[in-house]
C-alpha cells in the first residue's frame, strides 16, 4: 500500500507533508535539522543520499538543489566550527567534493523519480535511493586519485553507509507522514492524496 503522502499525479512521487507553497521551507527545516543530528552522530558520514531523495521527492529540481546545498552548508559549518575539522586544503577540498556529490545525487534522484513508473511509491523511493547513493559514492570515489582516501571505499564501509542512508530515508519519510497527519501548517491548497 502506497503512503498517502506520496501522490502519483503529473508531478511524480512528491512527498506532500505540507501545503505546496510551504514545501521548500519545510524541506529546508527538515533537512537542516536532520543534518545537524547526522553531523554530530556521523561526522563525515552524513546521509546526503537520503537527503537528496527526500529533497527530490518533495521539490522540483532547483529548490531541491538549494535545500541540499543548505544542508551541506550546515554540515560544513558544524564540521569546521564545532567538530574542529582541520583547516587545510585537503579537508576543504573534500568538503566541496561532498557538496558536489550531494548535488549530483539530488539531480540523479530527481531524474530517477521522473522516469520511474507511477504506483508503488515506497519502492520508487528505494530505487531513487539506490541511484542517488550510487552517484554520490561514485562522485566521491572519483576524487580519491587527487585527494586520497581510497581506504574509505571498502565494501563494508560503503554497505554500512548505504544502510544508514536507507534508515535515514525511512525516518525522514516517517517524519513527513507524521507532519502530514498532524497538519500543523494546514493543507489548504494542497492536493488530496
Amino acid at each position: 500500500m502506497a503512503l498517502s503522502i506520496l501522490r502519483s499525479d503529473d508531478d511524480r512521487f512528491r512527498l506532500h507533508p505540507v501545503a505546496p507553497r510551504l514545501a521548500p521551507m519545510f524541506g529546508f527545516a527538515l533537512l537542516t535539522a536532520s543534518c545537524v543530528l547526522a553531523s554530530f552522530a556521523f561526522a563525515c558520514a552524513t546521509p546526503f543520499a537520503a537527503f537528496a531523495v527526500v529533497a527530490a521527492a518533495m521539490l522540483r529540481l532547483r529548490p531541491a538543489l538549494l535545500v541540499v546545498t543548505g544542508a551541506w552548508l550546515v554540515n560544513q559549518t558544524i564540521g569546521f566550527g564545532v567538530l574542529h575539522y582541520p583547516v587545510d586544503a585537503n579537508t576543504i577540498a573534500w568538503g566541496f567534493v561532498i557538496g558536489a556529490a550531494s548535488l549530483l545525487a539530488t539531480a540523479a534522484a530527481s531524474l530517477a523519480l521522473g522516469r520511474l513508473p507511477q504506483g508503488r511509491t515506497p519502492l520508487m523511493l528505494a530505487i531513487a535511493l539506490v541511484v542517488a547513493y550510487g552517484v554520490y559514492e561514485l562522485a566521491l570515489l572519483a576524487a580519491t586519485p587527487f585527494l586520497g582516501g581510497e581506504g574509505a571505499f571498502t565494501a563494508a564501509i560503503v554497505t554500512r553507509i548505504g544502510l544508514t542512508c536507507a534508515a535515514w530515508l525511512a525516518g525522514l519519510v516517517a517524519v513527513c507522514e507524521i507532519v502530514r497527519l498532524l497538519a500543523p501548517f494546514g493543507r489548504k491548497g494542497a492536493m488530496s492524496a
